[in-house]
């Protein structure tokens, strides 16, 4: 198996800090949320734009419905969260 490299640690580390911060269990990989919280799915992004609404409504079909952003999220997304109950969070603040 070859290493991880400098990237990949640190965005995993990443996220496993944030799961840390909502209080869930870190799972990562692929397909896989981000990290747990009994029934509920949360999602990190490492970004530094904000998150569109097409991004956001795939993650809800995914059973995603807590997601962090790093770099926020596009008015489109605040919207799409509002209706379909996302709770957004941008650098720990929540947003919706």
């Amino acid at each position: 198996m070859s290493k991880m490299s400098k990237k990949h640690e640190k965005a995993k580390r990443y996220e496993q800090t944030k799961a840390k911060a909502h209080r869930g269990k870190h799972l990562g990989g692929p397909g896989k949320p981000d990290y747990e919280r009994g029934n509920v799915k949360g999602e990190v992004k490492n970004w530094n734009k904000p998150l569109d609404s097409g991004t956001l409504r795939k993650l809800y079909q995914k059973g995603i419905r807590e997601v962090e952003n790093k770099g926020g999220f596009t008015s489109p997304a605040i919207e799409l969260a509002k209706q379909k109950g996302i709770k957004l969070f941008q650098r720990g603040m929540k947003i919706t």
